[in-house]
């Protein structure tokens, strides 16, 4: 019997993860109760609401401190 020919094997690169900027995680503090919350929390969660039952969230912002030039 006759062998069938087999597809050339192509050796796959390993694949490097590129160092990319430190992403900084986007967390929410509850308006009533003050409770902080980071963002993949909230995306689990069927419902956006905080455990007092409040749903009104204020975003946190990072310590980075921007600075631009004015004309």
């Amino acid at each position: 019997m006759a062998e069938e020919p087999s597809e050339p094997q192509v050796e796959e690169a390993p694949i490097e993860e590129t160092p990319s900027s430190p992403q900084f995680d986007v967390i929410y503090a509850c308006l009533r109760c003050g409770t902080t919350v980071p963002n993949t929390e909230l995306s689990r969660l069927p419902e956006i609401k905080c455990i007092c039952g409040f749903r009104v969230f204020t975003k946190i912002r990072p310590p980075m401190v921007k600075t631009v030039k004015g004309i």
